[in-house]
């Protein structure tokens, strides 16, 4: 039996609803990126920063290409990197009376 398509949306919002995700997801928009670096440019523990690396890989989100002894996580498809445009668009627009936050997020685009 198929799983609802909002459903399977439910889902995916679900896995994108942690801090440390979407911040990979960010960092990951530029190109792919050894752990060590994501490693430096997120504040976690190495441990927090490989679980939150396999929820996004299991769910399809990212890939990991093992390059010599470094793991190196893509994007799966360009569509996330839209979907985070997008957000920060939706963000923009609900903010807009918020002067900081909305300086925040131009300065990311």
């Amino acid at each position: 039996m198929s799983v609802p398509l909002y459903q399977a949306k439910a889902e995916l919002f679900r896995t994108l609803g942690h801090p440390v995700r979407i911040r990979v997801l960010e960092l990951l928009q530029d190109g792919p990126l050894p752990v060590r670096d994501l490693l430096s440019a997120i504040d976690v523990e190495a441990s927090s920063l490989s679980q939150q690396l396999a929820v996004l890989r299991r769910a399809g989100i990212v890939s990991a290409t093992r390059e010599g002894a470094t793991v190196v996580y893509a994007l799966s498809t360009p569509d996330v990197a839209r979907l985070m445009a997008a957000t920060r668009w939706i963000l923009a627009e609900l903010l807009a009376g918020q002067g900081e936050l909305l300086a925040e997020l131009r300065a990311e685009a």
